[in-house]
């Protein structure tokens, strides 16, 4: 099962077209921006729907800015994940930067913030990824992003049982917030074996197989399921685009939650 990103919701036809969005991920020539950390959002606000937004576009003002909040267990691949960001989002290909040189985010220099083309219209995302409750509590994010590592399990029932009650707690209070489940390391996935599967063939290994990490996000009434390899870039230019698809519909007037259940693989 190649996932890159699936939506677990049917919105219309129109969101099923072969050709993805051409956008570009520019990241600026500094990751930190001065401006005021842990940010709240207003609510209330009503901006026009994406159609609006086009023709009364006005160059001259700020781009529109999307809060994106990270969260997962430690160790999972979520730094190494925005640090894939700031390279933009083409697959690792110059032998120059091998994988393992991606670079060094520094925690104190949140919002990592990039800079994203889509449709023609210019959007800001500033990712927060911090471990701190006294943190990301304080935060009003418009798009979170829920991270497990494919070769732990125990990581993905992790969100299941903290990081997912803590969302619906804090943040989804009225339910309309997007939620991604994204799975990491996906290059470190290992098919199973036979002494795991036991002799009935129910038994599981350690590895997370895409089908499991899918209906964990189904189950958990999750907007978007998505896996990619951070380290390789494997799938990484998919696992974009869909985030900054997501990210730039909260700016509009419907926003970016999902109605249904039905599953649609990109």
């Amino acid at each position: 099962m190649n996932v890159g990103s699936t939506r677990l919701a049917g919105e219309t036809n129109r969101r099923l077209t072969p050709a993805l969005p051409k956008h570009a991920l520019v990241p600026p020539a500094q990751l930190h921006q001065q401006k005021q950390p842990w940010h709240r959002r207003e609510h209330g606000d009503t901006p026009a729907r994406p159609h609006q937004l086009t023709a009364m576009y006005d160059p001259s003002q700020e781009p529109p800015e999307v809060t994106v909040l990270v969260l997962g267990d430690a160790d999972v691949g979520k730094s190494t994940f925005i640090s894939r960001l700031s390279l933009g989002i083409q697959p690792y290909s110059d032998d120059s930067l091998p994988p393992y040189a991606l670079p060094v985010l520094r925690d104190y220099d949140q919002p990592f913030t990039f800079n994203v083309s889509l449709y023609a219209r210019p959007y800001s995302l500033a990712f927060y990824d911090t471990a701190s409750p006294t943190s990301y509590t304080l935060l009003c994010p418009d798009f979170i992003i829920l991270c497990y590592d494919i070769s732990q399990r125990a990581t993905l029932r992790s969100i299941r049982d903290k990081w997912l009650p803590l969302v619906n707690k804090h943040f989804n209070y009225d339910e309309a917030l997007p939620v991604m489940v994204l799975g990491l390391k996906r290059d470190l996935r290992q098919e199973w074996t036979d002494a795991e599967k036991g002799a009935d063939g129910k038994g599981r290994g350690e590895s997370v197989m895409p089908q499991e990490g899918l209906g964990l996000a189904s189950e958990g009434l999750c907007d978007r399921y998505a896996e990619c390899s951070a380290l390789t870039g494997e799938l990484c230019k998919q696992v974009l685009e869909d985030v900054a698809r997501t990210a730039a519909k909260t700016t509009t007037e419907k926003g970016a939650k999902s109605d249904g259940m039905e599953c649609v693989v990109m």
